[in-house]
């Protein structure tokens, strides 16, 4: 086993969780702010897609699943929607409303799919070239790659463990 397959295998985790989420978020679920918090299940997996695919995107010069498949007409979300999340303030978490939890994890799904395609383009010597040199020590590619899909897997997580309240009383 090589990095490349150890990435490969780090990549299917997220896909599973969004898989497992499949079918049981309605828009009830979709809408929960536990605890009041201004970040709902709807702006977990949204984000999840968002922060996978922008984050790929300007690792590979490809275009945004986002754009390329017009997953914010499908969402309603507009501008506000193209863009991550990071820094959100509780109001433009709370703008990020969706009611259609199939076509969220469609667009995560969509996302990993990007990954495993560039996944299949790289060498394990790939994995060392440096993409980013505002950090300390440099980022590299193998470090982003991780660093995205361990985001990805937190949100997920997340929103799974929000699904899993209405049941626990």
């Amino acid at each position: 086993m090589d990095a490349l397959d150890i990435l490969r295998d780090l990549a299917s985790r997220p896909r599973h969780a969004a898989e497992a989420l499949r079918g049981r978020i309605d828009a009830h679920v979709l809408a929960a702010h536990p605890g009041e918090h201004p970040n709902s299940v709807a702006w977990l997996l949204w984000h999840t897609g968002r922060e996978i695919d922008v984050q790929l995107a300007a690792l590979t010069g490809a275009e945004e699943v986002w754009r390329a498949r017009r997953v914010g007409e499908r969402l309603g979300l507009g501008e506000e929607g193209a863009a991550v999340g990071y820094g959100h303030s509780p109001d433009e978490a709370r703008a990020i409303a969706v009611a259609d939890g199939e076509a969220l994890v469609d667009y995560v799904a969509a996302t990993l799919d990007a990954v495993d395609s560039h996944l299949d383009t790289l060498t394990a010597w790939d994995l060392a070239a440096v993409v980013d040199e505002e950090w300390d020590p440099p980022v590299t590619q193998g470090a982003r790659l991780v660093s995205i899909l361990d985001d990805a897997i937190q949100h997920l997580a997340q929103a799974a463990y929000v699904l899993g309240m209405p049941r626990r009383g």
